[in-house]
């Protein structure tokens, strides 16, 4: 089985992925829910995320890989563990949401430095706003952002605005309009 489709069954077994009817913080209604820590957090998912964002990361010419803090912070730790194994070492980095209101006051975590290309990731894509912050943050200290990265895609207008201001976006699992959940992994 490709390595997307296990993740989207372990999605499943592991309560990461529920259908129903549920309320999202937009207001909206869904058919479904993805809880992306679920997956994020636990050692078969962790590994699984990792496994598939490395080679987009290395493909993607990106020398860092970090995003929106609290989604992002487990599958960046996850992914830069692998590439440490691996023997090529990508650096993580942390975006919040806001600015420390102690010490340097930083926006962005980590051992990012100025001008490095780097790739963003979340667990999940449907505005995008979380995912902006993060791109606005790391664009501000001369960051080229060469990927932006989602385990799902919601396929609610943020992939579509990603791509319509020129960032390259790929998903590991998307919804359809039926709240039909699928493995991707392709560009999109």
């Amino acid at each position: 089985m490709p390595a997307n489709e296990n993740l989207l069954v372990l999605a499943e077994q592991r309560g990461a992925l529920q259908y129903g009817d549920f309320a999202l913080s937009s207001g909206a209604r869904s058919s479904y829910y993805f809880d992306g820590r679920l997956l994020s957090l636990d050692p078969e998912g962790a590994h699984l995320i990792a496994k598939a964002l490395l080679p987009l990361v290395i493909g993607s010419g990106a020398k860092a890989i970090g995003g929106p803090t609290l989604g992002a912070d487990p599958i960046i730790g996850a992914v830069t563990f692998l590439s440490y194994m691996n023997g090529d070492p990508i650096p993580g980095f942390i975006v919040r949401a806001a600015p420390k209101e102690h010490g340097t006051g930083k926006v962005v975590e980590g051992p990012l430095q100025r001008g490095t290309p780097v790739a963003i990731v979340d667990d999940v894509c449907t505005s995008a706003k979380a995912l902006f912050r993060a791109i606005e943050a790391v664009e501000a200290i001369d960051c080229t952002v060469l990927a932006v990265l989602a385990v799902l895609d919601r396929k609610q207008g943020g992939s579509d605005e990603l791509r319509r201001r020129g960032y390259k976006f790929q998903a590991l699992l998307e919804a359809d309009g039926q709240g039909r959940i699928t493995a991707s992994g392709g560009e999109g």
